[in-house]
């Protein structure tokens, strides 16, 4: 917990930060016959409209705090942004593979820091996707293959290149930066605590979260398995069937990660992940109660649900990955 209240601390900084919404659906709720709902609408996060860019702008300041052998008090945003910072790091390449919101947010923190970015996405990214990354000045190749293909090429060429890797998946050898983005995400659910405690609220029973390489999903379970160890929530992890890496991993039952071969083609594209990462995998298989693997048609229903609620509760506009917990609550 003291190390989301870091992450936290440090998001703070950044102008433009402003707390989320947590918007309830009692409406829907009453209709389900449950206490209540509670969605994290994460819309309007700082000027990208995701969460993603809080895993890699804290995974980038802290990849900065190390090489510059910084203190926790000297590695604010001002800082981070300043011409020493600049002048004492050199110039450096920043470099990501994609499915959209996580390259979109590695190119932002880039840009405001005057640093190259070079980021990789598969040949099923949407043409708007690909414009919103090139918006912030980075560099995007488009690979053949799927999201897992662009990991293991963009891996390769940072070797050759000498660029500096921020993944939010983990590999042998390769656990830091992913780390420090798990921790990135917790600001979000340290916001969704203070808000759920202003209602009232001690805890959340029930928390549905989805899964691509399994990063956000443990961030939600290893925040809350911290904040309540005698008494966590029930967690319930949600993948599309087309790519349930982490749900074939735990079936499979042997402890270890497992592959998903094949195009991956879900509507769900920020989940279109065939390898889980084993850091993440690790927290969920300890951690985690329930895992989903569900059809495309469940998270248009949640989008939908979102979209044109019943009277009195809020609209919110949503992607397919964003939706998925709700389409598979209902």
């Amino acid at each position: 917990i003291d190390t989301a209240r870091k992450a936290m601390k440090f998001h703070r900084e950044i102008p433009g930060y402003k707390m989320t919404p947590l918007r309830a659906l009692p409406n829907l709720a009453q209709m389900l016959g449950i206490g209540g709902i509670y969605i994290k609408d994460e819309a309007q996060r700082l000027e990208l409209n995701s969460f993603k860019v809080l895993g890699g702008s804290y995974a980038i300041s802290r990849y900065i705090q190390k090489k510059l052998g910084l203190t926790d008090e000297e590695t604010t945003y001002d800082y981070l942004v300043s011409e020493e910072c600049h002048r004492r790091l050199g110039d450096i390449t920043f470099a990501a593979a994609t499915d959209g919101n996580h390259g979109r947010g590695i190119a932002w923190a880039s840009m405001k820091l005057r640093h190259k970015c070079v980021i990789y996405v598969h040949k099923e990214t949407s043409q708007a996707r690909i414009d919103a990354i090139r918006r912030y000045g980075a560099d995007v190749h488009v690979i053949d293959g799927n999201y897992d293909d662009a990991v293991r090429l963009i891996a390769e060429d940072a070797k050759k290149n000498g660029w500096t890797i921020i993944s939010d998946t983990s590999w042998d050898g390769y656990t830091e930066i992913p780390t420090w983005i798990m921790q990135g995400y917790t600001t979000m659910l340290l916001e969704s605590q203070e808000q759920l405690a202003g209602m009232g609220i001690t805890r959340p029973t029930h928390v549905v979260v989805q899964a691509g390489v399994g990063a956000l999903a443990a961030s939600v379970v290893g925040f809350y398995s911290a904040l309540f160890p005698e008494n966590p929530p029930i967690f319930i992890v949600v993948e599309p069937d087309k790519a349930p890496c982490v749900f074939e991993s735990i079936k499979a039952n042997d402890g270890k990660c497992h592959s998903v071969k094949g195009d991956l083609d879900t509507i769900m594209a920020g989940l279109a992940c065939g390898d889980p990462s084993p850091i993440a995998f690790d927290i969920l298989s300890h951690n985690a109660n329930f895992f989903l693997s569900v059809p495309d048609y469940i998270a248009a229903r949640g989008m939908r649900i979102l979209s044109c609620p019943l009277k009195g509760d809020p609209f919110m506009i949503s992607g397919e990955s964003g939706a998925v917990p709700l389409g598979a609550l209902y």
